[in-house]
């Protein structure tokens, strides 16, 4: 498991909410948890359609679905919780990062 890999959601929003990025860093894999941002349907976005492709909540396209970052929603799963690994968001990571970075340290500035 590495950052920014993409798994299935397990979870029961799976409809809306098809996939979760692993955003934690590779030093905290010895513990059985993972930090998660969730990865929306685009089309599946009311009333915040507006937000998709802002610095807090970039597009990407992952298994030809165009997909919104969300990090208001960041959680931490067991590793049992995480579906089946389907790809890697690395060649964005900055994008993430920079996503990460408003929602927690440009936000008030």
């Amino acid at each position: 498991m590495a950052q920014f890999d993409v798994h299935r959601n397990k979870g029961q929003l799976q409809a809306s909410i098809p996939f979760v990025v692993l955003v934690q860093s590779s030093l905290f894999d010895r513990y059985r948890r993972r930090v998660v941002v969730p990865l929306v349907l685009r089309q599946g976005l009311r009333g915040q359609s507006s937000a998709a492709g802002t610095r807090m909540n970039p597009v990407f396209q992952v298994e030809g679905l165009d997909v919104v970052l969300n990090p208001l929603e960041i959680v931490s799963l067991s590793l049992d919780q995480l579906g089946l690994h389907v790809g890697s968001l690395a060649d964005q990571g900055h994008t993430i990062a920079d996503a990460l970075d408003e929602l927690f340290s440009r936000s008030w500035g």
